[in-house]
């Protein structure tokens, strides 16, 4: 009884007290500005359309293969290369997608608007 009755002078005093509406969540603020992944056809798609299809791989990687019509960038030299500027869409790829994904953050931080990871070479072709 006496459980009861603690049990309904709780229900009591949260039905007596005004609600607030819940505050609104702020998104967490992110590390990195993530660029837009593509696959193969959309990638295909946008350097039909004047999108800067960009090598990040290193020079000896890119002369061994690469896809035709690519310019070289490596990585840590994205920021520092003109592409026409930064509305101008890059599509960017590397041999396995991680080098790509950093430089596609790094234009992204840059300010670049229209930066497309295509992530590994061979996506090119599915």
């Amino acid at each position: 009884m006496r459980l009861l009755s603690v049990l309904a002078v709780a229900m009591m005093a949260a039905s007596c007290t005004p609600s607030s509406p819940p505050a609104a969540a702020s998104p967490a603020p992110s590390a990195t500005v993530s660029a837009d992944h593509v696959d193969g056809a959309k990638a295909h798609a946008l350097v039909h359309d004047g999108a800067v299809l960009v090598d990040v791989r290193s020079p000896e990687e890119f002369a061994s293969k690469h896809i035709e019509g690519a310019v070289n960038v490596p990585v840590d030299e994205v920021t520092s290369h003109d592409f026409g500027g930064k509305d101008k869409p890059v599509v960017l790829y590397c041999a396995r997608g991680h080098r790509s994904e950093k430089a596609g953050e790094a234009l992204r931080g840059q300010g670049y608007t229209h930066v497309y990871v295509l992530g590994a070479m061979s996506a090119w072709d599915q």
